[in-house]
């Protein structure tokens, strides 16, 4: 099984999906090909996607049961311990702050939450 999601890509590659797998919803494609259609199918979505995004996700044998693929996308799959995670980037302003904080000065004491605690407040 292979389901393939596009987002603001030509209509030429739309309707080339079309002729291997069925649209379900807008941008939205599923059906069951070989592994080397599937292959051929991400190299065009690739060549074809521009400034798009796609992602690609197919049945496979590991222990999750799939495998995807992604281009133009922002989160990356990682391969963490024969798991595949999504990566996220850190994009938000107090996520940043937070992590150049944390690089440059550890801090030490006792937290809010603690604080709280021990004076009864």
């Amino acid at each position: 099984m292979v389901v393939v999601v596009l987002a603001v890509v030509p209509e030429r590659l739309r309707g080339h999906l079309t002729r291997w797998l069925m649209e379900i919803s807008p941008g939205v494609y599923v059906g069951k090909v070989s592994a080397r259609v599937r292959e051929l199918l991400w190299e065009q979505i690739r060549e074809n996607c521009k400034h798009g995004r796609a992602i690609m996700a197919y049945s496979t044998d590991n222990e999750q049961g799939l495998a995807f693929k992604t281009h133009g996308q922002e989160w990356e799959p990682v391969d963490y311990e024969g798991l595949t995670l999504i990566m996220r980037p850190n994009t938000s302003q107090s996520q940043q702050r937070n992590a150049q904080h944390s690089e440059h000065t550890r801090r030490t004491g006792w937290s809010k939450a603690s604080k709280m605690r021990r004076f009864g407040r």
